[in-house]
């Protein structure tokens, strides 16, 4: 599962929108599963499947109604149309509902149903632009537990500018801002962004602060609420393992150390302000 990360107005939507061809790109090809999208709109068309961001809903039809109506739309084969409906409902949980006009459904449901029209045709690449967006808690975990599975069976492309919803659900990261990426590497990769320069650390029997701003390497001392010790360091330095060694030395009965990571939130800042890369 791919990540497209941004702030609010940074060019997700659009860059999905040419991704499935709602709108034609000034520049630059889209290849779906190496079909030129410009070329041969109708065979790359096949093999995507969308959600924007306002989900495309007959309110007024029952959960089958309109993913029947959505299977003709994609030509299925008239044939297989009840199965196709009836494999979407089941896999996005709404097969309960069937009958059940769209617009008594709740949101969460609302958007199973968004998510079932586009994997009803079995596509290659699903497309998912902010799907989270606007639902409790309760309904985000089951969404993202669903967009999970998906994800085990084919490509998806998830947009959101929610932090913790891409750290939860992606394994790479594509981040944009005005239309430009600014980053694309892992998940991993994006959490490490800032190397952490600030150790926690908790003692039984901490000596005074001044001895501890002492310690070479050592720039600033923060004493928590919650008894730790914050300690920001100059990254060129082996502080922790000096602070190890101090502590069993002096009997300062240390009982955790650990590195300070940056949050998503400093990481979404900085890359947001980096010189961009145009997008490729």
């Amino acid at each position: 599962m791919l990540g497209l990360l941004g702030s609010n107005g940074a060019g997700k939507s659009t860059t999905m929108n040419i991704l499935c061809g709602v709108l034609s790109q000034t520049e630059g090809t889209v290849h779906i599963d190496g079909i030129d999208l410009r070329k041969h709109p109708e065979e790359a068309k096949t093999r995507i499947g969308f959600l924007p961001q306002n989900a495309p809903l007959h309110l007024d039809l029952t959960v089958r109604e309109y993913l029947t109506y959505c299977a003709h739309l994609r030509s299925i084969n008239k044939r297989n149309i009840k199965t196709a409906v009836n494999a979407a409902m089941e896999k996005c949980g709404v097969a309960h509902f069937r009958s059940r006009v769209i617009n008594n459904l709740s949101g969460g449901y609302r958007q199973r149903v968004g998510i079932a029209q586009s994997i009803i045709h079995q596509p290659k690449l699903v497309v998912l632009d902010e799907p989270t967006n606007g639902l409790d808690p309760n309904q985000i975990l089951e969404v993202r537990k669903l967009i999970k599975e998906i994800a085990t069976e084919r490509a998806v492309i998830f947009s959101s500018h929610i932090l913790s919803e891409v750290q939860a659900t992606c394994d790479e990261i594509r981040m944009i801002e005005g239309g430009r990426m600014v980053f694309a590497d892992t998940m991993t990769a994006f959490n490490n962004y800032i190397l952490p320069n600030s150790l926690l650390v908790y003692m039984d029997n901490p000596p005074p602060v001044k001895t501890l701003a002492a310690i070479q390497g050592i720039n600033a001392i923060e004493q928590l609420t919650d008894g730790g010790i914050r300690m920001h360091f100059d990254t060129s330095t082996k502080v922790s393992a000096k602070i190890i060694v101090m502590a069993v030395t002096n009997n300062w009965q240390l009982t955790e150390i650990m590195l300070e990571k940056s949050s998503l939130d400093e990481i979404f800042v900085q890359l947001s302000n980096k010189t961009a890369e145009p997008l490729s």
